[in-house]
Order: structure tokens, then sequence, then C-alpha cells
């Protein structure tokens, strides 16, 4: 299965959505390499970076189910890395 690794960074801004994407991102779980929360309080956000590595029809399922939640914005970087061996 061809995977390719790429970050996401999501912007959380309606805290009252984080418990649906704490639920997609644990349904995606195989895929993720490593997360990362940061609570920027001042601003009353929460910034989330995630690590990926999946097919790339799973990574935009993904990304589409979280830019679908209410208060949560979603960008995705690709890499150029694209493996043949991840076996998910």
């Amino acid at each position: 299965m061809e995977t390719r690794v790429a970050v996401m960074g999501i912007i959380v801004e309606n805290t009252d959505s984080v418990e649906a994407l704490n639920r997609i991102l644990h349904e995606y779980g195989n895929y993720i390499i490593g997360r990362m929360g940061i609570p920027y309080r001042e601003k009353k956000i929460n910034i989330v970076s995630i690590a990926v590595d999946a097919p790339q029809d799973v990574i935009s399922a993904l990304s589409g189910k979280i830019g679908r939640l209410q208060g949560i914005s979603v960008k995705t970087a690709y890499s150029n890395v694209v493996s043949n061996d991840r076996e998910v």
C-alpha cells in the first residue's frame, strides 16, 4: 500500500467540538505517528498538530471529517516521502 507522510495543523476555536475531534482521531489512530496539542489560553483556542503516515485518500478523508466540525479549521502539508512498506 502506497503511503505518504503529512502534517495536519488544527485550530480549535469551539471547545464543544473537542469530543468529536478526539473520536475522529481515535478512529484514524493506526495512521497517526504523533500528536501535539498546545492550549493558547490568551486567545482561547487550542492548536493541535498531527503527523500521519497513510494512503492519500485516508489523509484526505481525515482532513475532510475534521474540517466539517463546527469551530475547527484544518490544513494539511504533504511531504514528498512516499513509500510502499507500511502495513496498517
